[in-house]
């Protein structure tokens, strides 16, 4: 039987809702079943044998969502294979060397023993929601900066990985 994963993602403009997609798209394609959520919307993960988590960055702090998602399934993360995502720099940056997590996230993999994290480009497009990010869209320094492929090519990793824990187990 296929291992059944969760993906969730906390999202305010919906930037890292669609990489989220992406990642739930590959997995499936690669034979598991994966199911996509709201990080706010999940009361439960036991019924998953791995769970990735995505956040968007928002003034170097990983969405209010996804945190609390973590801080509310702490023990039953602990117990299945997990990775985490973020998305966020406004510019080529995360396509051209590896960016490190945010302290929070980097905390939180170190206690749940997370395999891997990958921080992705943002997208801050017109009708963005928030103040701030209205303000970065009007002064030029939005757009879309997500690079798909990459997205595609960790999310097959992350599929291979749990294929060969399949064959070991």
């Amino acid at each position: 039987m296929p291992t059944s994963v969760l993906v969730v993602h906390g999202t305010t403009n919906g930037s890292t809702a669609r990489i989220a997609e992406a990642v739930a798209e590959v997995l499936r394609k690669e034979g598991l079943v994966a199911d996509l959520a709201s990080a706010g919307s999940v009361r439960d993960v036991t019924p998953y044998g791995a769970v990735v988590v995505g956040g968007g960055l928002y003034a170097g702090r990983w969405h209010r969502d996804a945190r609390r998602f973590v801080r509310r399934n702490r023990r039953a993360l602990a117990k299945r294979p997990l990775w985490f995502f973020s998305s966020g720099p406004l510019d080529a940056s995360a396509s051209e060397r590896d960016i490190p997590p945010v302290p929070g996230v980097r905390r939180a993999m170190a206690f749940l023993d997370v395999r891997d994290h990958a921080t992705f480009g943002g997208c801050l497009e017109e009708g963005a929601k928030g103040r701030i990010a209205r303000m970065i869209v009007r002064k030029g320094k939005g757009g879309d900066f997500r690079d798909f492929p990459r997205i595609e090519a960790w999310a097959a990793g992350i599929a291979r990985e749990l294929a060969g824990a399949a064959e070991d187990g």
